[in-house]
């Protein structure tokens, strides 16, 4: 396997077999805090990662999505299923996730139709009727971040969040605010403005210097950067679109973590055309002003 640049991590220590070919994805240090965003600039790192994860090379045939008409799987029949939607972006992180820790052949994806959703994942499965939800053991989860780091801990694989205090207590820092980010760059896009989404831009490019041993948000890549560039590959290509706004522009590190995340292999083959993220963005958000 070619060397990868990046470091596994974990709440708890996971065996690691570089032989085992399912074991391929990038190792990830753990991370946490509690510290203020604000971080002095470092000089860009030269290094990146040599070849994306080869987890990820695992080629999956993609289900059709089940809709109101389609039979239940077979539920609670001790094999775990990754309930997503292929658009959600919530159920991305996850469906990334799962991706990343080589467990194409340990979780089932089961997409779901959320447009026309079967009664009896809501009656049957999830009583929340959300995506993404993990069915594993005689339990079901939600909850995107909750379920990135439930898959990470509770299933094998390379561990992808790091060890060492200081970038676990950033990443935590970092998960925290992906909620705030969200909601900076929607609400500009309802209230056709650009201040609040360039400074959650502004914000992340500054997350990205905190470490300079890799183009990741903690130096090596983690749940960090699953947490994050589904919504990063959405704002771009609708920003790109429709106002003519280059969110890379001024931010280096921004547009080389892009470039970095785009070789990972599990994280490419969830990605949609970017046509269907902005017809859906021009729906929920464009205003007659845009």
């Amino acid at each position: 396997m070619a060397a990868l640049n990046i470091i596994s991590y974990h709440h708890s220590i996971i065996p690691y077999n570089i032989n085992n070919p399912r074991h391929f994805c990038p190792k990830l240090q753990s991370l946490s805090f509690k510290k203020p965003l604000i971080f002095p600039a470092k000089k860009l790192t030269s290094r990146v990662v040599v070849s994306a994860m080869a987890s990820g090379s695992v080629k999956e045939t993609l289900p059709a999505a089940l809709d109101s008409s389609s039979d239940p799987p077979a539920i609670f029949d001790g094999t775990p299923k990754l309930y997503i939607s292929y658009s959600c972006p919530y159920a991305q992180r996850a469906w990334i996730t799962r991706n990343c820790k080589g467990l194409q052949e340990t979780i089932k994806l089961v997409p779901i139709d959320l447009k026309n959703r079967p009664a009896w994942y809501k009656e049957k499965v999830y009583p929340e009727n959300k995506v993404p939800s993990l069915e594993h053991g005689n339990e079901v989860k939600g909850e995107s971040l909750d379920l990135i780091r439930y898959i990470d801990s509770n299933f094998e694989g390379p561990s992808l969040f790091p060890h060492d205090l200081a970038r676990r207590e950033f990443g935590d820092e970092l998960l925290d605010y992906t909620g705030s980010f969200y909601k900076a760059v929607t609400t500009s896009l309802k209230e056709s403005r650009m201040d609040e989404a360039v400074a959650a831009f502004d914000h992340v490019e500054t997350a990205l210097s905190k470490f300079d041993d890799g183009p990741f948000f903690l130096g090596k890549f983690s749940l960090v950067d699953i947490a994050y560039v589904p919504f990063v590959e959405r704002f771009q290509a609708f920003f790109s679109e429709v106002k003519n706004y280059d969110i890379t522009r001024g931010r280096p590190r921004l547009a080389v973590w892009i470039q970095e995340m785009n070789k990972i292999e599990a994280y490419k083959q969830t990605q949609r055309d970017p046509k269907e993220y902005v017809e859906s963005y021009r729906k929920r958000f464009l205003s007659s002003s845009l």
